[in-house]
């Protein structure tokens, strides 16, 4: 029997945007938000498609299939909606924008392409000889900021356009559509035939790929549990401690699941420089063994920006100028005759063909293997990857998101928005003599009275119900200021309106999603500022939501601990895998000690504390000459003790090396060059939690031969913590867990994590605070922290002494 010719799939929607997009790149209003008008135009269809009567149908599936020597290509989209008319049938493709739609006298070229692609394959399926195209444009708020219900009947009839409503309507014959439906297909046919020649070599490449290293104790297992995950489209969540080799734990199985059709892309989620590089590393090795598979790594726009400053637009970058005439070209050169996918590799292909680099590589992404990007890429509403994850696309992707524990605050912090009352005050006085005829000081004027409104209400903070009112005036605001950005497009005052802009607009997105895991809240900032804020509490819904967007996901971290804590706020399934990985070190490498008779509660902070926590230091550093690391969980605390420890080493060769707020990346290196070295004499420095030294660096060996976690790293009391508290009382869940101790022994784990990396580093790891003795954190620690002593300062000291002896 004739083995099945594989089926390459691409929507409608992606299929035009990709062929017929020309000209310049222009981050400016010039389609901005026609290309995606946020969720809002969701409802607008619905308004739109309910108004039309019993023979109008409303997103109807489509699909076309064309047979090639090699695979089927399979087209597929969603028709906004089909009206059946005496002796024939209408095709609807209806956009929401905030444009004035006065100044529209035409449809956008790939709006259009869109419905002719739904009328042809309508057409053909109904055996019909013409069709009939209705382009319809709504504006997504009235002049006087009423919402979408304003629409009558009367409205939506194909013959009408006012200033709520625009139709261009076009007539074709079948024939007609189908030269031109076929001459897209023929060009796109280059880019699927490299697709399958591509990835049948790559498919060759993994016959007999071995793991690259042997197993170490716990890696097999954490092997097979991920590729049985991916086989059955689940979720996984691994803790596993540093050294069992995550990465290459994860990648691998991945890998070979998309040699064998298990899935479509390879998507390696980082919050840090560092583990991308990693990941890198981790896919260089496999090609070292044989792999053939294309990885590009996403870099953010301001460091792959090759001008001066970032403006995306022809006026201001000479690259924008018919970048999209270009860029096609430029990504299928680079992915046929080259296999470096480097930054800089992309920037050089970039220069040779005079476009964006930026753009470039989210073009040279939707063709590789594997994209090595930050959370942002997959999850942020602003941000994500629309080719991938826009409304109606969805593939089998992979997602391996490495560190997952940072999700947990950017998630947070990508589902939720601000937006500050003065703002709108000094836009308003910018623009007053630009808005006076227009509207838009009537539109800034009517958003800052509510917000008046809402500051009159607050002392220090107050929880919303609801800011309906408020969001219909943003809309409206949304819509006079494309209409200014339509007349000013140059100079300073046009670039902080298009930043305004994009605020308003994110804060309407936002609105969008608020349901029973949001909150909202006014309050005053600490310079004294107002703002109205948008928290999303809990992410799972969202983050699941970007998930299900692929078929398999995989969150790993050396400290996922508590794991069910993680799987709520990062999943709403009930049947997620979970796996613990031992840890593959040996006990006898760790020192671990609680010092139990000091603590860093507030209520006993004063001279006679810090004294006793440099005193413990002390006892631990001064037995061995090397390198050390102390976390504490302020700066102010950090600070505090600095001056007794300095008072406890005077006259020893010892060196104090300060973190400080406002490190750049030279100092920040220059801090960490310093642990190179090791042994010649003792060098200390003082860190705090949750920093940039406290996570994501490898200080293995003689670099680093101790650690100090002063406190438990619980988070400062504030509005966002306590309404975090409340939120989760009220659903009968410990508000107090996951305000404030979950997070905060998250970074006593992540610090003590620096000491152990390799299987040959021994080392000392210091837990001061009596806290630490309660049974509700030693129920966090991991199972490798079962033996740990507690000791007073003196007993420290023998201790570290002992172990230093063995």
């Amino acid at each position: 029997m004739e083995e099945d010719k594989k089926k390459i799939r691409i929507s409608v929607r992606n299929l035009v945007e990709f062929l017929l997009r020309s000209g310049d790149l222009d981050d400016r209003r010039g389609g901005v938000s026609d290309k995606d008008a946020m969720q809002a135009g969701t409802r607008a269809h619905q308004r739109i498609q309910k108004k039309m009567g019993p023979f109008y149908h409303a997103e109807v599936p489509l699909s076309f299939e064309k047979e090639y020597e090699n695979f089927t290509l399979r087209v597929e989209g969603r028709a906004d909606g089909i009206l059946e008319e005496a002796g024939g049938f209408l095709v609807e493709e209806i956009k929401g924008v905030f444009r004035d739609l006065e100044s529209l006298e035409e449809p956008v070229p790939v709006h259009l392409a869109q419905a002719k692609c739904y009328a042809y394959l309508y057409g053909l399926e109904k055996h019909q000889t013409s069709m009939r195209v209705l382009m319809t444009y709504c504006r997504l708020e009235t002049e006087e900021g009423r919402p979408m219900e304003a629409l009558t009947k009367e409205d939506v009839r194909p013959e009408t356009s006012n200033r709520k409503i625009r139709h261009f309507l076009f007539s074709y014959s079948l024939e007609e559509l189908e030269l031109w439906f076929d001459s897209l297909l023929d060009e796109y046919y280059q880019w699927a035939e490299f697709q399958y020649q591509w990835q049948k070599k790559r498919n060759a490449s993994m016959q007999g790929l071995e793991f690259p290293f042997p197993y170490r104790p716990g890696q097999r297992e954490l092997v097979s549990g991920v590729y049985r995950t991916i086989l059955r489209r689940k979720e996984l969540f691994v803790q596993a401690p540093t050294g069992i080799g995550k990465t290459m734990s994860t990648v691998f199985p991945a890998v070979r699941a998309v040699g064998e059709g298990c899935g479509d892309k390879i998507f390696y989620l980082t919050a840090k420089t560092i583990t991308r590089t990693v990941a890198q590393e981790a896919f260089a090795i496999l090609k070292e063994k044989g792999l053939q598979m294309k990885a590009v790594t996403l870099t953010a726009k301001e460091k792959m920006c090759a001008c001066e400053e970032m403006h995306c637009n022809p006026d201001a970058c000479p690259r924008a100028r018919g970048h999209f005439d270009r860029v096609n070209q430029a990504v299928f050169e680079m992915l046929t005759e080259g296999e470096d996918y480097s930054r800089e590799a992309l920037a050089a292909q970039a220069e040779k063909w005079q476009v964006c680099p930026h753009e470039m590589q989210l073009d040279v992404a939707s063709w590789t293997d594997a994209v090595i990007c930050d959370y942002n890429y997959v999850f942020d509403p602003n941000v994500r990857l629309k080719r991938f994850f826009g409304e109606g696309n969805k593939g089998d992707y992979l997602f391996l998101i490495d560190e997952a524990h940072n999700l947990v605050d950017r998630g947070r912090e990508m589902f939720s928005a601000s937006l500050i009352k003065e703002e709108f005050l000094e836009m308003k006085r910018e623009l007053r003599p630009y808005a006076a005829e227009h509207g838009l000081e009537r539109a800034l004027e009517r958003c800052n009275r509510q917000l008046l409104a809402y500051k009159r209400e607050c002392e220090t903070f107050a929880l919303l119900d609801s800011i309906s009112g408020f969001v219909l005036a943003l809309l409206n605001l949304l819509s006079e200021l494309e209409s200014f950005m339509e007349r000013v497009r140059k100079g300073e005052l046009a670039d902080r309106v298009l930043e305004f802009y994009f605020r308003v607009r994110n804060f309407v997105g936002i609105s969008e999603l608020v349901d029973e895991n949001y909150r909202i809240y006014t309050s005053f900032l600490e310079d004294g500022r107002f703002q109205l804020r948008l928290l999303c509490v809990n992410p799972a819904a969202n983050l699941q939501q970007c998930l299900n967007k692929g078929r398999s996901a995989v969150f790993f971290s050396a400290t996922l601990l508590p794991i069910q804590y993680y799987k709520k706020l990062f999943s709403t399934n009930k049947d997620d895998y979970a796996v613990y990985v031992d840890s593959p070190f040996s006990e006898k490498n760790r020192c671990l000690l609680i010092g139990a008779q000091v603590s860093s509660r507030y209520t006993r902070r004063g001279p006679e504390e810090y004294r006793k926590i440099a005193v413990y230091l002390d006892e631990m550093i001064s037995q061995k000459r090397g390198n050390y690391m102390v976390f504490f969980p302020s700066y102010r605390l950090m600070n505090d003790v600095y001056e007794f420890y300095m008072d406890q080493i005077a006259g020893t060769d010892t060196e104090v090396l300060m973190q400080t707020p406002s490190m750049g990346e030279t100092e920040r290196e220059e801090f960490l060059q310093a642990f190179s070295g090791g042994g010649s004499h003792t060098l200390v420095g003082f860190c705090v939690m949750g920093g940039i030294f406290s996570e994501g660096i490898d200080l293995d060996g003689e670099k680093l031969i101790g650690a100090a976690v002063v406190g438990t790293g619980i988070p400062q009391v504030g509005i966002e913590r306590e309404i975090l508290k409340q939120f989760y009382d009220a659903g009968h869940e410990s508000g107090f867990d996951y305000a404030y101790r979950f997070p905060g022994m998250n970074k006593v784990l992540q610090a003590a994590g620096r000491v152990i990396r390799t299987t040959s580093d021994r080392g000392v790891i210091l837990l001061l605070d009596e806290r630490f003795l309660h049974r509700e954190y030693q129920a966090l620690f991991p199972r490798e922290w079962r033996n740990c002593r507690i000791c007073t300062a003196a007993q420290t000291g023998e201790a570290v002494r002992a172990f230093w002896q063995e």
